[in-house]
């Protein structure tokens, strides 16, 4: 039976199918994006959506939708999707779906009559170019095909709307045609790998709604333009490739194209390998051949932070090394740039960030466990000792080293750790001052790099970090712990933050904690009785106040919520790795547990990934971005550690 597979009754049913979405990515920044029944119900969705760098930052859908018409016996038989307002579907091909697979690559079966039609997807890695497969299995009569793109040309951002300026004429290229709707953007190639012909009947479809954008309160219909339909024959048994990529394809090819596109495939056949997958969704390889990690899709570029503290769990949990070392080293470079003042030449945003620095060390230590000691040295000691002479000397614009050995970061009114959210230009969560997750990962990072220096023979400079961190681990107790047994949120002078958040979890998950080990039990009791879900930890206990749970609404009402109570999976993953760390085999069959409920994920919300959060209270719904980095990285990097502790 297939790991990833839907039947008639539940794609024709739309309130359980339009909430499924499915995402396939070039590993280049371009992506194809929609639900599992064709039908886009977010401006994110399109078949093809591609960065356009010569307009902006964003990427932009090209290609929305391409709708395929079954003809016999003069009747036409529509098998695309399409919301309208008022809640009206048309032309509703969702009623022609017998099944739904992608255990390998996403596989539509249509039945309309006595004709079969199988329709498989792949995007073409490192291209800007999505195939798409039709093979008519079964056939009676004579049988005709038409296809009608829906063309947008707009960013992802933003709506298009029937206008004048649109540009309608179009070239004929072999076997299709090329359009550019507007200047400044990439002709479009539209080509099948059969013969056809073009009839130009240019139409604006209006009123097209996109019922996700309605539910974060945004404004939520646009009109797509069709400039006509491609037709042609097609017999029992064979099969037509169609290509819609920024570059003409060699038409003669496609077949073979895909077929080889479709071998490099891993199947999604269970839990791990669909995470394999959703992690190689997050690579992005550019031009200049610079490696990154995307923080997530549909709308995330690649974050400093999230980039290393996904890094471990997407590439070395996979034993992928070598896209470890490929992504480090351009974040080395963002990272040398920003220490030394420098404009980044590097395409990694938040590089400002205070604990930057930090997860990047703790990156380091995950592949030096992995790859082993002396590789890591020979990669990246330079690497480790530049940061940590970085923070020791104080020269990051928001963190200073002070006498008792703790990291200070003076907010400023700002937004500096992973708890990022606005309102009306403050933070929600206001963490400034000595931060715990912060001066957890300081503590270390001093350990850890003491270790090193232990390795490479410089036993002196090893012996002034532990002295550091003896001194550091003795004010880290002082400031943070506190007599219910859990530690402050922040402390910023008189201002101490009694809220029970995930982050003290850190203090018990890294190698190297500043707590004891009775300490580090109740702690971890803490965040067991107030903060475990499903899902991943809560951003905040229901005891503490301000709690909010549900990530509905508009804008501004999800940014209250979204660290007030909202469960994440990346949180969760460091909770069990200090399990397993505290109580060892004994806690194995919990943490296995605790992972069912990442892999209920895999046919729910978008298939075979994990969203950004969820809902903090049951029925623990997931929200946000569709596909999130950490949250793959961390689950993956759980799994592996659980391996680690059975045997």
């Amino acid at each position: 039976m297939s790991y990833l597979k839907f039947e008639k009754a539940l794609m024709t049913n739309l309130q359980d199918s339009l909430p499924r979405e499915l995402l396939r990515t070039n590993r280049s920044g371009a992506y194809s994006c929609s639900t599992i029944v064709d039908c886009n119900t977010r401006k994110y969705h399109g078949l093809l959506v591609v960065p356009v760098p010569e307009l902006d930052d964003d990427n932009h859908v090209l290609l929305s939708s391409l709708d395929p018409t079954v003809i016999q016996h003069g009747a036409s038989f529509n098998l695309g999707l399409h919301k309208y307002h008022g809640n009206n579907f048309s032309p509703q091909g969702h009623k022609y779906i017998r099944e739904f697979d992608c255990d390998t690559v996403p596989t539509t079966l249509y039945r309309v009559g006595g004709v079969l039609l199988k329709k498989e997807v792949v995007f073409q890695h490192y291209e800007d170019r999505i195939l798409i497969r039709y093979t008519l299995l079964e056939a009676h009569s004579k049988t005709t095909l038409q296809f009608r793109p829906f063309l947008a040309f707009r960013s992802v951002r933003q709506f298009t709307h029937e206008n004048g300026a649109a540009d309608r004429s179009y070239q004929d290229v072999d076997n299709g045609i090329s359009t550019c709707m507007y200047a400044g953007y990439p002709s479009l190639y539209m080509q099948f790998s059969k013969k056809n012909e073009f009839h130009f009947e240019p139409y604006w479809y209006r009123g097209l709604e996109y019922p996700k954008e309605q539910e974060r309160g945004y404004a939520s219909n646009e009109d797509l333009y069709v400039p006509g339909y491609f037709e042609m024959n097609i017999s029992k048994g064979e099969s037509i490739v169609f290509a819609a990529s920024t570059t003409e394809s060699k038409t003669s090819t496609l077949k073979i194209l895909f077929d080889k596109e479709v071998e490099s495939r891993s199947p999604r056949d269970n839990f791990f390998h669909c995470l394999v997958n959703a992690a190689h969704q997050f690579h992005n390889r550019t031009k200049k051949d610079e490696r990154y990690i995307l923080a997530g899709y549909p709308w995330f570029k690649c974050r400093a932070r999230d980039e290393f503290i996904a890094l471990p769990g997407l590439t070395l949990s996979i034993e992928e090394q070598d896209y470890f070392e490929l992504v480090m080293e351009t974040a080395a470079k963002g990272l040398r740039e920003f220490m030394e003042g420098k404009p980044l030449t590097v395409k990694i945003y938040e590089m400002d960030k205070p604990d930057v620095p930090l997860w990047c060390i703790w990156a380091l230590q995950q592949y030096a466990k992995e790859a082993g000691k002396e590789r890591c040295k020979k990669l990246y000691m330079d690497l480790i000792r530049e940061i940590m002479d970085y923070l020791i000397a104080s020269k990051h614009p928001n963190l200073t080293l002070d006498e008792k050995g703790l990291l200070y970061a003076d907010a400023k009114g700002e937004a500096i750790t992973w708890m990022n959210s606005m309102d009306n230009g403050k933070p929600v969560v206001p963490r400034s001052g000595y931060i715990v997750e912060f001066n957890a990962l300081w503590y270390n990072a001093l350990r850890f790099t003491a270790a090193m220096e232990t390795e490479c023979g410089n036993g002196e400079r090893a012996n002034e970090l532990d002295v550091l961190a003896e001194k550091c681990k003795v004010a880290f107790v002082e400031t943070f712990l506190n007599e219910y047994g859990y530690l402050y949120d922040y402390v910023d002078g008189r201002m101490v933050d009694w809220s029970v958040r995930p982050n003290m979890v850190f203090a018990v998950a890294l190698d190297y904690s500043p707590l004891d080990q009775k300490q580090r039990r109740g702690v971890l009791d803490v965040c067991t009785r107030e903060l475990l879900t499903p899902k991943g930890l809560r951003s905040l206990s229901p005891k503490s106040g301000g709690y909010n749970p549900m990530y509905t609404g508009p804008q501004s009402q999800r940014d209250l919520a979204y660290h007030q109570g909202t469960a994440w999976p990346w949180l969760g993953g460091f909770y069990l790795e200090a399990c397993l760390k505290l109580y060892k085999q004994t806690r194995l069959s919990f943490v296995e547990r605790q992972l069912v409920g990442y892999e209920d994920e895999m046919i729910n919300h978008c298939l075979s990934t994990l969203p950004e959060l969820f809902d903090g209270n049951p029925p623990f719904n997931g929200r946000g971005a569709i596909s999130f980095a950490m949250n793959v990285a961390e689950v993956l990097r759980t799994l592996e550690l659980l391996e680690k502790y059975k045997f």
